[in-house]
């Protein structure tokens, strides 16, 4: 009874922290699945967990319930029916929408970790999440940006086939952390567009939110 109450309360406290594992959960289902036969359904479930967490992450913000729930249930819809019927439009439909979901639970964490100045343990997990729920984000914009524009983005090891969603993911990984070790380079203007626009973004991230949450941290410290 006493580990069940402290379940309850450790999911109350640290929503975030969950959201982060969902994530980095899915990152070793796509090094373990994707190549399989039965990878994608795998990972789509997986996907749908992500799903949930993010709205659920989105509840404990000030942001409004109905539009994370709204656009969580489009994104699984048209996922779901896009992987059976083999739609490209529905596909693209379902990358766009999923992007804004994650860059709409994106800043309702930052505004979350904004509104006071007192750095939570969960608000330091939420800066954590937050990063991969806008890797994650631009990672469909680039798969729907694939799908509208063929070889917007050149893998330098195979450049035969569409990157696959974990190859996107590395390369928004490597952009929104300005580390730019990536072996895929995009090549249209609307591409090269999308990865100015993750940099930048990265840069801002860290330059505003990460450095406030640590000069926060270092006061506190400093009071005590």
């Amino acid at each position: 009874m006493l580990k069940q109450i402290n379940s309850k309360k450790i999911l109350s406290l640290h929503p975030s922290a969950f959201l982060l594992a969902a994530q980095i959960f899915s990152l070793v289902l796509y090094a373990g699945f994707e190549e399989l036969p039965s990878g994608r359904t795998i990972i789509g479930i997986a996907g749908v967990l992500v799903l949930a967490l993010a709205v659920w992450v989105v509840n404990r913000s000030p942001a409004e319930n109905w539009i994370a729930w709204t656009l969580a249930i489009l994104a699984l819809s048209l996922s779901i029916i896009s992987e059976f019927s083999h739609n490209n439009a529905l596909l693209i439909g379902a990358s766009i929408i999923e992007a804004i979901l994650y860059f709409y639970t994106a800043s309702s964490l930052i505004a979350y970790m904004m509104e006071d100045n007192n750095v939570t343990t969960d608000e330091m997990f939420a800066a954590a999440a937050t990063f991969t729920v806008l890797a994650w984000g631009f990672a469909y914009l680039y798969l729907a940006c694939q799908n509208v524009f063929p070889n917007s983005f050149i893998n330098a090891m195979d450049q035969s086939q569409p990157n696959t969603f974990l190859e996107l993911l590395f390369l928004s990984f490597a952009n929104l952390s300005a580390t730019g070790l990536s072996d895929i380079l995009p090549i249209t203007p609307p591409g090269r567009v999308l990865v100015m626009l993750e940099q930048f973004a990265g840069v801002a991230y860290i330059a505003v939110v990460v450095s406030r949450l640590v000069g926060l941290t270092m006061l506190r410290y400093e009071r005590r």
